[in-house]
């Protein structure tokens, strides 16, 4: 039988080194069962949940108890964490299959599950670009119509967002994912070239092209952001090191986040349509690609886990209210955290008021 190495796939070992008369297209390869994801990927996909969980429910508390005033950056920040959320109260279900070896929730909740984890990517990449865009004109062009962005017009930027990332995911909806391997079933997305219905090679197809697409696209915008508004920063903070260092060292965090847990992914993708197409017959590389390419699954949902940090640098509101929330004895000292953004001496004024104000003021100086 000719397979396709999928996510989270658990079958019998074959020979990896010998193609199978016959295969075809696929080149032959058997399919593998549990190696590197078996091992590597329960205690990384729990140290996920728990590290992802804690920060993004401080996070979900935040806004929904303690933020006073609502701006587009906190809107979209906040879809990020309802991204993130869904992403990692889906996870468990996928441990407990990774460590049974197969899967004992039928298939609506293996459509869902397959569904949520693979639209979280998509849905954390397009909002993290989002906050990154709208960072960018507010600090470098905070004149630009761009800056007088409403609550509802940001509600819409988000709706559109989620329409964007989620269109492309709903036919995994449609499909039957479960197969059966003996007396146990198995819920993953990739199946059997000779066994699958057009319609799936399809959407595999697809999922490949969207993996690649939506890391490349948006790490060029967040590049594009992240050098100009440096270039601004120093242009504007002269004699102010520390502060262009403190504004750079946010940047680079956000760019070293995306980088660290979705270029894996990408790569490795890339590496499997390579071998696909050009060297079907070559298990040995196939297997090792796939195999890789599951186990950096484990670093796409670590994004959910690091997003807090995201929330905190990105947000001098969210900042405040996180600071204000805690305990006396290790609450942030006044005006801490504030970065490059400034303090807000109402609690309402946003970050570009201030900087406006700032620019204002010191072209008022050239001036005189």
């Amino acid at each position: 039988m000719v397979s396709v190495q999928n996510e989270f796939i658990t079958t019998p070992v074959y020979n990896m080194t010998t193609p199978v008369p016959g295969g075809g297209r696929g080149g032959g390869c058997p399919p593998v069962g549990i190696q590197l994801e078996g091992v590597i990927l329960p205690p990384v996909l729990t140290l996920d949940v728990i590290l992802g969980l804690l920060g993004n429910l401080v996070a979900l508390w935040i806004f929904c108890f303690k933020l006073k005033t609502w701006n587009p950056n906190n809107l979209f920040l906040f879809n990020l964490v309802i991204a993130d959320f869904l992403a990692l109260v889906s996870l468990p279900l996928r441990i407990d299959a990774l460590l049974r070896g197969y899967w004992i929730f039928g298939d609506g909740l293996c459509r869902i599950n397959l569904f949520l984890m693979f639209s979280n990517r998509s849905a954390s990449i397009a909002l993290m670009t989002v906050v990154a865009i709208y960072r960018y004109f507010k600090v470098v062009h905070p004149h630009h119509p761009f800056n007088r962005m409403t609550k509802q017009q940001a509600v819409f930027v988000s709706a559109f967002v989620w329409m964007l990332v989620i269109s492309p995911r709903v036919p995994m909806l449609a499909y039957n994912h479960i197969k059966s391997s003996g007396n146990t079933t198995q819920c993953f997305f990739f199946t059997s070239y000779k066994e699958a219905l057009r319609a799936i090679i399809i959407l595999v197809g697809m999922h490949r092209i969207l993996t690649v697409l939506e890391f490349i696209i948006p790490l060029i915008m967040l590049l594009f952001c992240t050098i100009r508004i440096s270039r601004f920063l120093k242009k504007r903070q002269m004699g102010k090191p520390e502060k262009i260092r403190k504004a750079m060292r946010v940047c680079i965090a956000i760019v070293a986040v995306f980088m660290v847990c979705f270029l894996p992914t990408t790569v490795t993708t890339i590496g499997v349509w390579i071998i696909r197409s050009y060297r079907p017959w070559d298990c040995a590389a196939f297997y090792t690609f796939t195999q890789l390419t599951i186990v950096s699954l484990g670093l796409n949902f670590l994004n959910s886990a690091l997003d807090p940090i995201i929330y905190v640098f990105s947000s001098c509101m969210f900042r405040k209210a996180l600071c204000s929330s805690l305990p006396g004895a290790i609450r942030c000292r006044q005006g801490e955290g504030e970065g490059e953004e400034g303090a807000t001496s109402s609690g309402t004024q946003s970050t570009t008021q201030q900087e406006l104000q700032s620019l204002g003021a010191d072209r008022s100086r050239g001036v005189m």
